[in-house]
């Protein structure tokens, strides 16, 4: 039995957290902001009084983040206190009273120019200031002192908040035809097939029997383009995929540059005895069918 924690609990990934864990606190980020020492603190004590006076045992899971990518070019500094300095405080929180953390990260962290799904040995080199923050988040966690583990993912959708599946339904009503790229490719994940994996993991923890390697990278199966992923939505939708028409980056430029190629290997969750999300298509099946 875990009692979870779940900074930036409010997002979609927090929700299906809180939908498989009947005793878990999902605050948001106005609640609980991760760069507030004090509040850090007294949530992760809360936390272990909580599990100890339930008989449980307690685990923090990190959402929280700042994802507005195209934003951090010019919000950088703000961006780096909530994706670097803020799981410095919660890492810190987490090892003085010994609770073990695992903090969500992105293929954002990698250079995009691979050809092959990235290792999670593979060389970061962030294209953006969104991904460098994120990195020096992972630095952060990882050498914090923390039992901690870092979690890479990509391409994250939900029923709560805002995500590339909601904006292509809304689209798919507005619009006859619509372009999307064709030439970034990466793992579109369910956040609720990612929430079980991140509980799965989080059971392993609390037992002593967390992965040696603590960088895993957990995705949905396979891989496509934007514009493969948005023709897949129209379908599951019942419209036409041909209505979504292939563009390059270049065609549709976005003040931060984004990654190429982000697609993460699984390899490391399936060595660590993890059960290997879904492929990308069943899941997408199976978020509309819920």
């Amino acid at each position: 039995m875990l009692s979870v924690l779940v900074p930036g609990g409010s997002g979609q990934l927090g929700q299906d957290i809180a939908a498989l864990a009947p005793d878990s606190a999902t605050p948001s980020s106005a609640e609980l902001d991760v760069r507030d020492t004090g509040k850090v603190v007294a949530a992760v004590t809360e936390l272990a009084d909580r599990a100890r006076a339930a008989g449980t045992s307690p685990v923090v899971i990190n959402a929280a983040a700042y994802t507005a990518v195209d934003a951090a070019e010019t919000d950088e500094e703000r961006a780096f206190a909530v994706n670097a300095d803020g799981p410095r405080v919660l890492a810190a929180a987490c090892s003085s009273r010994g609770v073990p953390l695992i903090h969500v990260s992105t293929d954002y962290v990698f250079t995009g120019d691979a050809t092959s799904p990235y290792e999670v040995t593979d060389l970061l080199g962030p294209l953006n200031a969104y991904g460098r923050t994120k990195a020096a988040g992972e630095d952060a966690v990882l050498g914090s002192g923390a039992r901690s583990w870092i979690v890479r993912t990509s391409w994250v959708y939900g029923k709560t908040g805002s995500n590339f599946v909601k904006t292509m339904a809304r689209l798919e009503k507005e619009r006859e035809e619509l372009s999307v790229v064709d030439d970034q490719t990466g793992a579109p994940t369910w956040s609720r097939d990612l929430a079980a994996g991140l509980l799965e993991l989080a059971g392993r923890v609390v037992a002593g029997e967390g992965p040696s390697q603590r960088v895993l990278h957990c995705t949905g199966g396979g891989s496509t383009t934007w514009c493969g992923f948005a023709q897949a939505i129209f379908a599951e939708l019942g419209a036409d995929p041909a209505r979504v028409k292939p563009c390059t980056t270049a065609e549709f430029p976005r003040p931060a540059k984004r990654p190429a190629y982000g697609v993460l290997s699984n390899a490391s969750w399936r060595e660590a005895g993890l059960t290997p999300l879904r492929d990308w298509t069943d899941a997408l099946k199976a978020y509309f069918a819920s």
